[in-house]
């Protein structure tokens, strides 16, 4: 099944921007299914939908859902999600404790991603993208957060990467750059001048909502244009 799995970060980061619009856009440039968990489904809506600061959000969502560019799957069976949860919970420990790294959510994310033989799972949190494409870039991460001796788990996370697989992560930087290459935010500008300052607006909107983004990342797609 050509699909993207979305966790809750890509599509809040969109929201956040006013840019949920883009996603039947990409949606057919893709040619294939935008896809999220029922517990990614609880972040958007129901959680939001109880709050005055993000309601609104929650009915912004909720549009996408009804309209079937967002299709909610219910495969992921819960005890599989928190088996997983708590092997990746398990993979680095401090002071003999294990460090509580990732959410629920997002364990959901990559098992439904796998389960479905996804293109890529769009997560936007750098923990978890860094616990499946670079754990000791993380280990390193967290040692210099906490500032103490981080122990690495190794059979954790060989059994973690054993349960997830070789799924592969975008952003909601990548899929705003791809709109971007694509000239879908061209109504925001006046004259092609601006171009370069409408990349580099979005891109940092983005970053600041949330996506776990570099600065040197932003300076080569604004290189790259």
């Amino acid at each position: 099944m050509k699909a993207l799995v979305f966790d809750a970060g890509p599509i809040i980061s969109l929201t956040m921007n006013n840019l949920l619009w883009l996603l039947p856009e990409l949606q057919k440039r893709f040619q294939g299914k935008f896809i999220i968990s029922a517990a990614v489904e609880h972040e958007l809506v129901e959680k939001p939908l109880q709050t005055k600061r993000f309601e609104f959000e929650g009915f912004q969502v909720t549009e996408y859902i009804s309209n079937k560019t967002l299709e909610v799957s219910h495969e992921v069976a819960e005890e599989k999600t928190l088996h997983l949860l708590s092997i990746a919970n398990s993979c680095f420990q401090a002071n003999g404790q294990d460090l509580r790294i990732v959410q629920f959510a997002e364990m959901e994310t990559l098992l439904l991603a796998k389960m479905i033989g996804a293109d890529a799972a769009a997560i936007d949190e750098r923990t978890t993208r860094l616990l499946i494409e670079d754990p000791k870039k993380l280990h390193y991460i967290l040692e210099h957060k906490l500032h103490q001796k981080v122990t690495m788990q190794k059979g954790s996370l060989r059994d973690f990467h054993r349960h997830v697989g070789s799924v592969k992560i975008i952003r909601s930087v990548e899929m705003g750059y791809a709109a971007y290459r694509l000239g879908m935010l061209d109504r925001y500008i006046s004259s092609p001048k601006q171009k370069k300052q409408l990349l580099d607006a979005m891109l940092w909107g983005i970053k600041l909502d949330g996506c776990a983004v570099s600065k040197k990342e932003i300076a080569e797609m604004m290189r790259m244009g």
